[in-house]
């Protein structure tokens, strides 16, 4: 069944996922070099060390500081975060990180994954598109009256680290 932008963002919301925006393409095969995966693993560390601008996001994932070290030096991706492209390779999409996003495997990048096979066989499919490069639902994103201690602390260790990289 085709879905319309409304029955699409009913869906998404079903899924937990209501402040998720979603843009329609239209999926057309497109040929994927045999070296895609050495490109995507450079990329994707290209991509973890970029997230410099986005502690706020990072700090409210709650992750370990040994695990933040680890993502944004682009050392590993620590376990339940997925990076996934906006537009897949093969339906068109750009090796590049301003097609990328990150979020959590389970249950977003899950319900994500469940939200396209919904889809399959149509002539446009809905994607998940947030605005940043990081996606946390809005409830994940409210911090208390008296701020947020595990923000402050990687917000200082982020400062440290573009210090270090000369990024200030």
């Amino acid at each position: 069944m085709q879905m319309n932008q409304s029955v699409a963002e009913r869906r998404i919301a079903d899924l937990g996922m209501d402040d998720l925006p979603l843009v329609q393409i239209r999926p057309v095969p497109h040929q994927i070099s045999p070296d895609w995966f050495k490109k995507y693993r450079d990329l994707v560390r290209e991509f973890a060390m970029s997230l410099n601008d986005s502690i706020q996001e990072l700090a409210f994932m709650n992750l370990p500081s040994d695990d933040f070290i680890d993502l944004i030096t682009g050392r590993r991706i620590p376990e339940n975060l997925s990076v996934r492209f906006r537009t897949p390779l093969v339906w068109g999409g750009q090796m590049e990180i301003d097609n990328m996003f990150m979020c959590m495997t389970f249950p977003h990048s899950y319900n994500m994954d469940r939200f396209i096979i919904e889809q399959s066989g149509n002539d446009a499919i809905w994607m998940p598109n947030p605005a940043k490069k990081i996606y946390l639902p809005a409830h994940m994103m409210n911090g208390g009256d008296g701020g947020n201690a595990t923000s402050d602390r990687l917000s200082q260790l982020a400062a440290q680290i573009a210090s270090s990289r000369g990024m200030e």
